[in-house]
């Protein structure tokens, strides 16, 4: 495969070797380029020698530049290749809960090992070829996203309506044994993966040596017409759930120094749980799954307020529109707002 070149940076290693828009490039350093992986990881060698396709000719060039240094190339596309799609129809997907009628992007299913790792985007494994694993191994790719929700091989293709669902964790043992870090993702349905199973999964991800799991509740609509009919969480069985999180979060503190397994704050509010400090969450290692948003929003404020100067008889009215869940926690946020600044009358959080 080969890639067209969009236009040339002028100046750069690639205008001095001739490249033109319209070129195609084939090779760096004899290694195909398919896609902006191999591109980024290729060039950035001292020397690069260049093949490409120009006016039907094919040409070679080399390319001296400082190491880590770009060429200079651009393309159509910022992956050069087409994203990805999900081959996979989950019991639990957000996207086929979504109301029809609107913008057509919002309905793509991505599950693309490159924006995996160029944008921390969570991956299934189940679309990836041998090329991509062999390759995320020996550009050592890390880390790793990968959307788990169970290890058991059999429920993980009814879950995912995908009889390979099971085989691609294999890959997982894979990138382990080379060193790739990887960030694991649960959605948990109630009566599915939960209770032995989701410790059956975190048993088998604490062995892998996993860089973290975020354990987060499924998210129903009502735009469910027609799907796997599956039943919200609710106070009890999110205690369940957060314990049995506690209790291998604490033995991962306990052997590692790191809690590793973490639950996303909608589990500690459908269990009517007070959200953890700060502490609990680390370095936020899950914060794009939904833990530890609201220690840290608080702890960011906290930071800010204890910071802030001004007049004390300072008036203000403030609103804030937000969702039902995060009302209480930002009219908290509200509350200490008011006891620095007294004559702040008005500051509510609206939700609706």
């Amino acid at each position: 495969m080969a890639v067209n070149v969009y236009s040339v940076v002028p100046g750069s290693s690639a205008d001095r070797c001739g490249i033109k828009a319209g070129d195609t490039l084939l090779t760096l350093n004899g290694h195909e380029i398919v896609d902006v992986l191999d591109y980024r990881f290729y060039q950035l060698e001292r020397q690069v020698t260049i093949e490409f396709l120009s006016d039907g000719e094919k040409k070679s060039a080399v390319a001296k530049k400082p190491e880590y240094d770009e060429l200079g190339m651009e393309f159509d596309s910022y992956l050069m290749d087409k994203e990805h799609s999900c081959r996979n129809k989950c019991i639990f997907c957000f996207i086929d809960q979504m109301p029809k009628g609107m913008r057509e992007t919002l309905y793509f299913k991505d599950d693309d090992s490159r924006l995996s790792f160029l944008f921390g985007n969570y991956i299934t494994l189940t679309n990836l070829s041998e090329h991509e694993i062999e390759r995320i191994i020996s550009m050592h790719i890390s880390p790793v996203n990968i959307s788990v929700h169970t290890t058991n091989p059999e429920l993980r293709c009814m879950m995912m309506n995908n009889r390979f669902a099971g085989e691609s964790l294999s890959a997982m043992k894979r990138f382990a044994d080379a060193g790739i870090d990887m960030n694991c993702q649960i959605v948990l349905c109630p009566g599915i993966n939960d209770g032995i199973e989701l410790e059956r999964s975190l048993s088998d991800l604490i062995s892998l040596g996993v860089n973290s799991v975020a354990v987060v509740p499924v998210g129903l609509t009502d735009h469910r017409e027609g799907l796997y009919p599956l039943t919200p969480f609710n106070k009890e069985t999110a205690e369940e759930a957060l314990q049995i999180v506690d209790r291998y979060g604490d033995e991962c503190v306990e052997k590692f120094g790191r809690r590793i397994i973490f639950a996303s704050d909608e589990l500690y509010i459908k269990a009517e749980r007070e959200i953890p400090q700060s502490e609990y969450y680390e370095d936020y290692p899950c914060l794009e799954n939904g833990v530890g948003l609201i220690a840290l929003q608080k702890e960011e404020f906290t930071f800010a307020l204890e910071d802030a100067e001004g007049d004390s008889n300072l008036v203000r009215n403030k609103t804030i529109a937000c969702g039902v869940s995060a009302a209480p926690y930002l009219e908290e946020l509200c509350n200490l707002l008011k006891d620095k600044y007294p004559n702040v009358c008005k500051c509510k959080a609206y939700c609706q």
